[in-house]
């Protein structure tokens, strides 16, 4: 997710390649992302949150406070973002109380610029910190502010949420194959059905029920589909996935 946004910032020409330093305690994944992107490098989180005014912290949750930690004092009044799953603002705020704390949500799209990420600002954040957080975010897809209390729903939704299409696309690929496609003209098949149909969503705002009408002629083959998918209440699971994400980042939140 680092170098997506690395990428992202990049292409959108939020900074330059020397604008940017880059800590990561693996040599070879550092070598890699200075000669793919220009980037500096350093093995330090301090020499690297001591190298600008914002940090942008992409750990899992059980690194968050030993990362933080090896930055200490360098992030004393520097901008913190965080992409880190589940860790709340107080905890983070707790970590570094000099920092001022943005704690954000993309997804896995932003390697194609395509994420949607939600961020949530602490109240220290100013007007100016909140700028650079959606440009930054911007580089890699579409960029939604909300309250910190509807980021467990967003990690439920749009963060977990694009494993759940390509369980979609994966299926009706695999439908494809069985009724006779081949299998890569069936999985480009079930691609593209699924890209424009998401910009069909985008492009027409109409709900989806209703453009779901439009393609839906009475005791037809999609009636016929449709009928099968509601038998197996394909609704409620999909309902119910984005409650157990959201419930299990709760819990996350709560350790």
């Amino acid at each position: 997710m680092a170098f997506a946004i690395i990428q992202g910032m990049l292409r959108s020409k939020v900074c330059a390649p020397s604008d940017i330093m880059v800590a990561c305690p693996e040599p070879e994944l550092l070598a890699h992302l200075r000669e793919a992107t220009s980037v500096n490098v350093v093995p330090s989180n301090a020499g690297a949150a001591a190298f600008a005014p914002t940090v942008l912290l992409c750990v899992k949750p059980a690194d968050v406070g030993q990362a933080v930690a090896q930055a200490g004092a360098a992030l004393d009044g520097k901008l913190l973002v965080s992409i880190v799953a589940g860790v709340p603002i107080s905890s983070l705020a707790a970590l570094a109380p000099k920092a001022r704390v943005i704690r954000a949500m993309p997804n896995a799209a932003a390697m194609v610029a395509c994420s949607a990420t939600a961020y949530a600002c602490a109240e220290a954040v100013t007007p100016g910190d909140k700028s650079l957080a959606e440009s930054v975010f911007s580089g890699i897809g579409s960029v939604f502010s909300v309250e910190e209390k509807l980021l467990n729903a967003v990690t439920g939704l749009s963060g977990s949420g694009p494993a759940y299409i390509y369980l979609v696309i994966e299926a009706l690929a695999d439908g494809g194959v069985a009724c006779g496609l081949p299998r890569k003209l069936a999985l480009d098949l079930a691609v593209q059905t699924v890209l424009g149909t998401a910009r069909m969503v985008a492009e027409t705002a109409e709900h989806p029920a209703v453009l779901r009408d439009m393609v839906t002629s009475p005791a037809g083959t999609t009636m016929a589909g449709l009928r099968k998918l509601e038998a197996h209440a394909m609704h409620s699971v999909f309902l119910e996935a984005v409650a157990a994400g959201t419930e299990r980042a709760r819990e996350l939140s709560g350790k």
